[in-house]
Order: C-alpha cells, then structure tokens, then sequence
C-alpha cells in the first residue's frame, strides 16, 4: 500500500508481478486506474481489478484489450451503466478485428458477453452493440436474432436495416409477430435487395411509411402484382406518386394510371422514362394535354409555388383549403399545410400517411387551422376511419392539449430523421 500523503507513480517502465500486485491495492484510486489501463499486466492483476471498488478502475478494465474472458463475463453485469457500454465498445469493436483462427479461440467467452449485455437493461449499452455489429456477417446470430426484435427503434432499426444474417423468414416474421411500428417496417424496408416474399409482407401491413420506403428502395424486388395494386390505391397516398413514377419495371397500364393523378412536376417525370413504349408515351402525353386543359393545373406554377403565392397576400385560408380537398387538389392541401405550419413538405407527407388520427389533428393545429377542419382533414387526407375520427371538444376545440400536439410533431419528426 501507498505511505500516508505519497502519491505512486505507475509509470511507463515494464512492472514486475509483485509490483503489479502492491500498485492494485493502492489507495489511490487514480493509481489503480492508471495500471489497469496498461496492457502489460498479468490476466489475474486484471480480473482482481474488475471487481475494484471503484467504476473508473473498473471502467478502465472493461476497455482494456488484455482482459481475460472471465473478467469481461464479470463486467457484463456490472451495477455501473458506463463500465457496461465501454464493455460493449471493446467487445462488439473485437468482433471484425478476430481472424477465423482467433474468433474459434475466444468465441465462447465473447459470445456470452455479447448475450448478456444484447439483454442490458440500459438501452444505450444495447445501441452500441447494434450500432457496431449490423452489418457483420461474423457477428454471433442469436445476438443479432434478439437486437432486431428490441422494443426500442434505435437498437433494432441499424440490425433490421443491415445485418446480413436476418434471413427473408425472418424479416416475415418479425412484420407479422406485432409490434414492428413504422420505424422498423421502414429499416426492412430500406434492405438491399429487399425479396419479392418480403415486400409482399410489408404491403400486407398497410403501413404507409413502410411502403413508401420499400417503393423508394431501387433495390428492391416488388411483384409486377404488388406494384400494380398500389398504384390502383395511390390517389389517396400522395407520398407514394413520386417514388411510384420513379420505380423501375411498371407495367404500362400502370404508368398510364399514374398519369392520371399524379401532380404536374411529376408528369414531366413520368415522361421522361426511357422505358416507354410507343403507346403508353403517346397515352400519357394525351393525358398530360387533357389535365393541362382542363386547367386542373397550371403547367406554369407548381402546387408549391400557389401555396406560396396564396399565403403571401393572406388568402390561404381554410376555405380555400377546404375546396382543394372538395375538387382532389390534395397537392395544394399538402403543400398548404407546409407552408402555414412552416414544415417540410415530407414532413407533411409522413403525418398524412401515418393514418394516425392525433398526427393529422396535430398536423392541422400546427397549420393553424380549425378543429372543424381537422376533422375534415382526418377523413380525407388521412385515411381515418369515421369511427376513430377525433372530434372537437365542446364543438369548437381541439381535442389534445398543445404539449400533447407539440409531442406528436416531434414525433413525427424523429421518424422523418
């Protein structure tokens, strides 16, 4: 032990055995510190370290390379939260460090501390695991297997997104066991390669934050079906017109419905797909010239530039929001309610989506509009049923409290990233 007022001095030099054992029982804890950072230390200097009073020594043994096994196994359950995930840094840092020889060699006690901390009650210690293993083929399956069916997003969106080891059964039945809200549906959504038997299950869910993703993902595999079904159903998604004109491999009947509805700035896209035959071309050209003159919309000014232009001089009202939904000019709803809420227009698009009842109040609130038009809103831009409608309180007033609103603006938000 140290003498009364001398502080040690653990110093670079190379430490006998001995030595090592009288600097652990220091009284200093900075001392203590100090050595179990070393890598030159004996394995058993380290563990009597790992059980030290104090979370710095131990933190330092938990970031320690040289660290037995044992010692790790130990540290996985430790009481402090910070020696636990400088644990997970080092162990889940490991895994693509270990060639197959040294992996076969260390892979017993590496595996079961991968296990205990894939079930640490801190979720910041299971993030980092996630974080560092998604996209490992070396990484232990069971582990992967448990991060992608975490509760929290955070730690099993990157597995669901990356990891190579999560089979199309898996993926299936994850989308189908409950529980996977849009942020995970969106992270499979967004796998390269996505396969046909996957997509269809994500479909399947209705979820319209998924599917907007899995149209966006140019990689993936959807059934010339499946895509076909989507379009019949798109009028009323205006998040899925851009990524649906964009998408490879349409049919022809299908881009010529999408011509039919789709705003103008995405006609131009539409037109200028090489994949056209003759027919459709002149089909969708034909279709373009009868909106333009029906003058549904005008080729010079974008929904976005009217919304601009009508809140500008004060007449962007909820009236003239409301005849935008009586004559299907969803565009200059969506692109309205951005600019009064002063939101991005994706933004928008997710909440409308979302079919989520207290989203599109919020959403409305956000624009500054009235409850009455909310409910309005609700029903037929929001795909809410009539029965799950969320009326007005004593006629007039919304129903949730600003803070709760506010709460599901920025929770839209987080899933927007």
């Amino acid at each position: 032990m140290a003498r009364s007022g001398h502080k040690e001095k653990v110093g670079t030099e190379d430490l006998g055995y001995e030595e090592s054992k009288r600097l652990a029982q220091d009284a200093d804890t900075a001392v203590r510190a100090e050595l179990a950072g070393r890598n030159d230390i004996r394995p058993e200097i380290l563990y009597f370290l790992a059980e030290d009073a104090s979370p710095e020594v131990r933190g330092q043994i938990a970031a320690n390379r040289r660290t037995p096994g044992q010692a790790d196994l130990l540290l996985a359950r430790d009481a402090d939260e910070a020696v636990r995930r400088r644990l997970a840094h080092k162990i889940a840092q490991l895994m693509p460090e270990l060639d197959t020889e040294q992996l076969r060699q260390a892979h017993q006690h590496v595996v079961e501390v991968l296990e205990v901390l894939a079930q640490d009650q801190a979720m910041r210690v299971r993030q980092i695991l996630a974080e560092t293993l998604k996209d490992l083929a070396s990484a232990p399956p069971g582990v992967i297997q448990r991060l992608a069916r975490d509760a929290e997003e955070v730690v099993a969106c990157p597995v669901l997104e990356f990891s190579p080891l999560l089979s199309d059964d898996d993926l299936i039945e994850i989308i189908n066991g409950g529980g996977c809200v849009p942020g995970k549906l969106r992270a499979i959504s967004r796998r390269h390669g996505v396969g046909e038997r996957v997509a269809d299950a994500i479909v399947a869910t209705d979820e319209q934050i998924g599917i907007s993703a899995l149209l966006a993902n140019g990689s993936a595999q959807i059934r010339e079906e499946t895509l076909n079904g989507l379009v019949d159903v798109a009028l009323e998604v205006t998040a899925w017109h851009e990524p649906l004109v964009k998408r490879p491999s349409l049919s022809m009947a299908a881009l010529q419905k999408l011509a039919g509805f789709v705003a103008a700035s995405l006609l131009e896209l539409l037109q200028a797909r090489q994949d056209l035959d003759k027919k459709t071309a002149r089909a969708v050209a034909k279709e373009v010239e009868r909106r333009l003159k029906s003058g549904g919309e005008k080729a010079t000014e974008t929904a976005e530039a009217r919304a601009r232009r009508l809140h500008g001089s004060g007449a962007l009202e909820d009236e003239v929001l409301t005849r935008a939904m009586n004559s299907g000019d969803r565009d200059l709803v969506r692109h309205g309610l951005a600019v009064r809420a002063e939101l991005p227009i994706g933004l928008v698009d997710h909440i409308l989506a979302a079919r989520s009842a207290k989203g599109v109040t919020a959403l409305a609130w956000k624009a500054g509009c009235s409850m009455r038009f909310a409910s309005q809103l609700q029903l037929r831009m929001g795909g809410i049923p009539p029965s799950q409608v969320l009326n007005a309180r004593a006629g007039t007033d919304y129903p949730l409290t600003p803070d709760e609103m506010t709460w599901q603006i920025e929770f839209f938000q987080s899933l927007a990233g």
